[in-house]
Parts: C-alpha cells; structure tokens; sequence
C-alpha cells in the first residue's frame, strides 16, 4: 500500500470542499473500496477477530452461569434492582442512533458529506441493537419462561401490560431494528452487484453466487435505479422518527416512575441527544483506524471528521445544558426529595462517577471550537474514546444514584458490580467487534454508489463547456 499524504488545505468558505480527495475517477473509487475485500486478510484482523471471539464466548460463557445460577451473580441489590444490565442496554442503544441519523435525516437534508461514513454508521447501529437486546432478555430472572411476556393466550390468563413502558420498549427497539436492517440492505444492494461482477471477471465464483444471491438480480437498469431511490427514499422517510421515538421511549423506563432523578420532562430530549452524541463517538471511534488501516483517506478526508466533531460539539453542549437544567428544576421545583437526589449525585458516594461524567460529556467536546484540533485524527480518536467513556458513566449515574438512596435511610445501600456484571458488559463488546470485524472484511465499507453520485463526474455537464465561457459546470457552485 502506497504512503498517502492528506494535505489540510485552508479552510475558504466560499468554495466547497471536495468530498472525494485526490484525482480520482469512478472506477478508482470502485477499486479503493473493493481492495478491502479482495486483498489478503492482513494479520491484524485476524489478532483482532479472535480478541473478538475470545469476548463473544466469555460472554455466552457468563450468561449460561447467570441462567444456571441465576441474576443473583450480579451486584444488583435493594434499592438498587437496577443495575448493570439497564445501564449497558441505553449505552448501547444509543450508540445506534448515529446510523440513522447519518442514514435517513442526513439524507433527506440532502447532506452529501454523509455518503463516505453512512454503510458503516449503519451497520454499527445494526450490531449495537443487536447487542442491547441482549440485556432486557437476560434480566427477567427465569428466562426459559420469557414467554410469558409475549401476548400469547394461556391457561394462567397472563397477560402483558401494555401501559408498561417496557413494553413499549419491545415494540421500539423491534420496530427500530427492522427498518435499520432492511435501509442498510437496500443500501448494500447496487455495491453488492458490483463486487458480484468483479468475483465472476476474476474467477472466484463461490463469492460471486454468495454476492450474486444477495444483490437480487441487480444490473443497474434505469427501471432498477427508479425502483432504488423510491425505495431508499420511503426508508429514510420511515426511519426519520424512529431517531426520535427509539431513544424518547427509552427514556420512558425512567421518566413515567415517582423515582426522584427520573421523574422529569427533560429525559425524552435529552436522551435523544445524549444518543446522537454517543453514536458520533462510535462512529468516530470505529472510523479513524479503519481510515487508517484501510488507506481509505481520500474517500474518508479530514472534511468528514470535522463536521462529525462538529455534531458532537452541539450534542455535547445541549447534554450539559441538559445536565444543568435539571439542577435548576430540582431547585425550582421546591421538592427536597429531588433536591436531595441531584445534590447525591454530585457530592454523595458515586461524585467521582458523576464528575467523570461531566468531563467526558461536557468539558472534552468544548475543544472542538478550535478548527485544528477538529481536524487531527489522533485526537479525535482520544476524544471519542472519553465520550463513549462518559455515555456510559451518564447511564451509570442516572440508575445507580438515583436509587441507591431510598426515602428511607435504613435502606440505602451501595452497589458495587461483580466480576460477572464486568465480564458480561466485556462480552457484549466481542458481539459488536464480530459482526463489525466481519462486516468491514467481506462487505463494502463505503457506499460506493453514492460516493459516486457526489463526485464532479455524476453531473451530466462535467467536463463541457457551460454556454461557451470556459467553465465547467461542475465547478460552478
């Protein structure tokens, strides 16, 4: 692989940047995206897939010991019925929200910058879900019964409590999993057909039927590309609230209790930003090796990192607006036992929790007003790993300090998580990096169709003359 020198030009506002660097042409970008795939397995993947694997076992290891044993394993206690697990499934819920956003708003903002971290951004949404409903699942104690939370007719005349919102989780998180899967497939299908010709022109026809059977019989028809973006448009359509509602839903399991802490307003919002701002975290966590790794740098420029620090710098600053909001309101709303939980959670037994929370969350983002800084990749890695740090302690605090002072004094007690709760929150790590491991390995990581579509020669003008003056039209802005 040839050493590639990304120049950081000045920033000159009234020309747009170039969302393809370097002289690149169609099929160039074709063959740096499918390089990955074609190429040999370098090493390095295969050390990282069997840590992957490694984790994913440990984790079917710790919840058959948790069926076998039962959720007494785990640091839960009372007051605190809630621990670990509820903490893991918002943390990982909310890492899947930046795939759709980048997916479908983005989309139909007609944001082109999108098209480079989109097919990656949804696959972690695809796998991050996947790991979250792990965690509901194990959590109901006897799970060889969890039918029983299914609406099926039985002879106990059991029934789910549709004003429960747990309940309204399933059907969020179910509903949310389903259109991320089939807007990234639909999405997949045009660069599948174009990895399906490349197989068969270079003989390697077991990949070429595997591509061929998923690409659907795609040869890039006009009739087919109509059917795509109609289809791809009504996807991002419903996909758009679902960015809203998934994660306001969520926020439900705390907001409609009594629980002082919970009980707010504020939650669905700020959880919906709180969301946005951990899914950007990932993506750049995920994104700046592969950028690296994969010599993606001209199709992944340091444009595309800039304004994904730019989105995390606002979602930063509105979850600390959301932070200090509810110290007003528990201040304003003159209840001392609200008071009290927020004065806990800043100055009781989990302050360092709290305070590792504001300067991940809160203080970190703020660098990002400096232009330079939004632009160093090693930076930005460092960065993001201190937001996903800080998502997580967020989900942390609002559970575990919230209960772990009851009404009553007698029954405060401290959680402390168990080897277990460690090990399987490790575990759901080795799901997600499996899946992405594999994703990145046999699937185009960039969309190449629609890098394609952003570029100066998908303009039907390029390379003419516009009304005889000498300029092209692709560079008329």
């Amino acid at each position: 692989m040839t050493a590639i020198t990304v120049i950081d030009e000045p920033e000159n506002p009234l020309r747009r940047a170039p969302l393809v660097e370097g002289n690149n042409d169609f099929t160039s970008v074709t063959n740096i995206v499918a390089r990955v795939v074609e190429s040999k397995t370098p090493k390095g993947w295969y050390l990282m897939f069997g840590a992957a694997i490694a984790l994913l076992l440990n984790l079917g290891a710790m919840i058959g010991y948790l069926i076998f044993t039962g959720i007494g394993v785990w640091g839960n206690n009372s007051p605190v019925g809630w621990g670990w697990p509820i903490v893991n499934f918002v943390f990982w819920i909310g890492i899947g929200h930046a795939g759709t956003l980048i997916s479908a708003i983005l989309f139909l903002f007609r944001q082109k910058w999108r098209t480079s971290i989109n097919r990656a951004s949804e696959a972690m949404t695809i796998f991050a879900v996947m790991a979250a409903g792990i965690f509901p699942a194990i959590h109901v104690g006897r799970i060889w019964v969890i039918w029983w939370v299914f609406p099926l007719p039985n002879q106990m005349s059991m029934w789910p409590n549709f004003k429960s919102p747990l309940l309204w989780d399933v059907f969020a998180v179910s509903t949310y999993f389903t259109v991320s899967a089939m807007f990234w497939f639909v999405g997949l299908v045009p660069d599948l057909a174009t990895f399906r010709d490349r197989a068969a022109k270079a003989g390697r026809m077991v990949a070429a039927r595997v591509y061929g059977a998923f690409s659907l019989g795609w040869h890039g028809s006009n009739r087919h590309w109509v059917h795509y973006e109609k289809a791809y448009l009504i996807l991002a359509a419903l996909s758009t609230p679902l960015v809203l509602s998934v994660h306001s839903i969520v926020s439900f399991d705390f907001a409609v209790s009594i629980v002082p802490g919970w009980h707010t307003t504020i939650f669905p919002p700020y959880f919906v930003a709180g969301a946005i701002f951990s899914g950007f975290g990932m993506v750049l966590t995920l994104m700046i090796p592969a950028r690296s790794w994969l010599g993606l740098h001209e199709l992944i420029t340091l444009n595309h990192l800039d304004n994904i620090a730019k989105v995390l710098l606002l979602t930063g600053t509105m979850v600390g607006y959301a932070y200090g909001m509810e110290f007003f309101i528990a201040w304003y709303s003159g209840s001392e036992y609200e008071q009290f939980c927020f004065i806990n959670r800043a100055f009781g037994p989990y302050w360092w929790a709290y305070w590792i929370m504001i300067s991940c969350n809160v203080i970190s983002p703020q660098f990002f007003w400096v232009r330079s800084l939004r632009r160093n990749p090693a930076f930005l890695f460092v960065v993001s790993i201190f937001v996903n740090i800080g998502m997580w302690f967020e989900r942390f605090v609002i559970t575990v300090s919230s209960l772990n002072r009851d009404f009553l004094p007698s029954s405060w007690a401290y959680f402390s998580p168990t080897i277990i709760d460690i090990l399987t929150y490790a575990g759901s790590f080795g799901l997600f990096f499996t899946f992405f491991l594999l994703f990145c390995r046999f699937m185009p990581i960039i969309a190449i169709s629609e890098v394609k579509g952003v570029m100066p020669e998908a303009n039907p003008h390029h390379g003419h003359d516009d009304h005889g003056h000498g300029h092209s039209a692709a560079h008329t802005h």
